[in-house]
């Protein structure tokens, strides 16, 4: 009878879930392994060593925190227009689904500050989010001072948003993103 192995991408997600909750250092082997219900011997069938698990748990936040989001941002828009597609990311970016995905994208951002190799990540992940905002405001604005302006700020409210404790009187973050999102294409 063969040997039923848990697939990487099992541990890949429960480690992302761990990263999510506590940060690097609560991605431990043998912890997943205990979520999971295996043993830890079976992740040395995918990963060379945790250090190997975490570079796939950042290309995991990378793909979906930005490379998936723009597919979808592409897929999704009714039309090629910026200011749809803008519209089409800020529902995205904002559905309630994403609380995870902005919990490990808060952690990875405190992990650079002490990882030189996770800040470049990180680096390379907004470089790539703030090319793909100024591609679409570049559509809607002539002035290339209002092009950065409005794809710093836009990134900016997006991250800074998600940092926030506070309620926002009558308004939910998405109510309040998309307020904020009619004013810059005006």
């Amino acid at each position: 009878m063969p040997v039923t192995r848990t697939p990487p991408e099992v541990w890949i997600a429960e480690a992302f879930r761990a990263l999510s909750l506590g940060g690097p250092d609560a991605v431990r082997v043998e912890l997943l392994a205990q979520k999971i219900g295996v043993s830890k011997g079976g992740f040395y069938w995918h990963f060379e060593d945790r250090g190997a698990l975490l570079t796939a748990v950042l290309e995991e936040w990378e793909r979906a925190g930005t490379w998936d989001i723009i597919e979808r941002i592409e897929a999704q828009a009714a039309s090629k227009d910026a200011r749809v597609r803008l519209q089409t990311m800020f529902r995205i970016t904002t559905e309630p689904d994403g609380d995870e995905l902005i919990r490990a994208e808060l952690a990875i951002r405190v992990w650079g500050k002490r990882d030189e190799s996770v800040a470049e990540r990180v680096r390379r992940v907004d470089r790539r989010r703030m090319d793909y905002l100024r591609s679409l405001f570049s559509q809607v604005c002539a002035s290339p001072e209002d092009v950065e302006a409005r794809s710093l700020a836009t990134a900016s409210i997006m991250m800074g948003s998600q940092l926030m404790e506070t309620e926002h009187g009558f308004y939910s973050r998405a109510e309040l993103i998309r307020i904020v999102l009619e004013r810059m294409l005006e």
